[in-house]
């Protein structure tokens, strides 16, 4: 029998200055990425849903460095910031974004749909809840080939709610199955907050009734996140099973770029922006550590900026698709 789910008491992590320096890099990345397509958006550049990850960094920047090469991510439709983390490139992905043949999908994909077999990412999914089953599916072929590998599957708190979520979580308990099942909430599904859209509000108590443990994560603090998603991981590699990790993290952006994001007020932003910050959080701790000053931090924003501003350019240097790409990549090799 599982144990009961819990909550992890919120103690610094430990880490070394080499780590940091590369989480607050990744962190910045995603972060300048993200903020680069909300401007490339504004200018017509990118069309459909685009959906930005700023906020929510540590999350993902965590979870990667819990995992190693052969493990699997998928997600849903907020997902360049796990692209980025995996190693995709930026300029394939934002060449995607604006929907150019440089793209990770030729195009064709856009902002929800962008995959990777070299970096085992499988998506970007646009509709609520479909990628669970399928994580969980890449978790049944990881216990199959029986290799080691784990899968991790991030779903957000609006797709907690998917029925396809619960047969899910009984297939991965009953088969135990080497998936950590990762719920960024990230406290809105769409416009809806957490408190009016479910009875029960700690999500990671969702797998109880599966014997499937669950633990509360602060999702804004990169350190608690791998360290969460370590213990996970190595249970899950060792035969153990699933396990729910909640990551209580935040969107500054609205849901997408649509949204005013007028159901909540700009205090509630901005305390979260100047208090729980996941890059500032770990700026604090390279500046506190003497691991780095100001001008080293500074130095890493600008290259970051210049990685982002050489891919908006590649973006936008990529010619848009023939009109006969419509019709390739249709079938499965060999299929008539």
């Amino acid at each position: 029998m599982a144990k009961s789910t819990q909550k992890k008491p919120s103690t610094p992590g430990k880490t070394n200055k080499a780590e940091m320096l590369e989480y607050y890099r990744q962190m910045l990345l995603i972060r300048r990425f993200e903020e680069k397509a909300g401007q490339l958006y504004g200018m017509g550049l990118i069309a459909g849903f685009c959906h930005l990850y700023i906020g929510q960094e540590a999350v993902v920047t965590g979870m990667k460095a819990a995992i190693r090469d052969g493990d699997q991510m998928i997600t849903g439709y907020r997902d360049h910031g796990h692209m980025l983390a995996l190693g995709m490139e930026p300029t394939g992905v934002m060449a995607e974004l604006t929907g150019r043949v440089g793209g990770y999908s030729r195009g064709k994909g856009g902002s929800m749909h962008m995959f990777s077999v070299e970096k085992n990412f499988y998506g970007g999914h646009g509709i609520v809840g479909a990628q669970v089953p399928l994580g969980t599916g890449l978790a049944f072929a990881d216990k199959y080939k029986d290799d080691g590998s784990v899968s991790l599957t991030f779903f957000g708190d609006g797709a907690a709610n998917q029925g396809q979520v619960y047969e899910s979580f009984n297939m991965a308990k009953l088969w135990d199955l080497p998936v950590v099942f990762v719920v960024e909430n990230n406290q809105y599904a769409m416009g809806t907050s957490i408190e009016r859209s479910s009875s029960e509000t700690h999500l990671y108590k969702r797998g109880a009734s599966f014997g499937i443990p669950g633990e509360e994560v602060d999702g804004m603090d990169v350190l608690a996140v791998r360290d969460a998603g370590l213990r996970a991981v190595k249970r899950a590699r060792a035969g153990k099973g699933p396990m729910i990790l909640e990551m209580k993290t935040y969107r500054y952006r609205g849901h997408s770029m649509s949204d005013p994001a007028k159901y909540r007020t700009r205090e509630e932003v901005n305390e979260m922006r100047q208090h729980h910050d996941p890059i500032d959080h770990a700026k604090a701790r390279l500046l506190g550590e003497g691991w780095a000053d100001e001008a080293a931090l500074k130095a890493i924003d600008k290259a970051v900026r210049g990685i982002v501003n050489d891919a908006a350019d590649f973006a936008k240097d990529s010619p848009e698709p023939d009109a006969s790409a419509l019709l390739t990549d249709i079938l499965a090799p060999g299929a008539e």
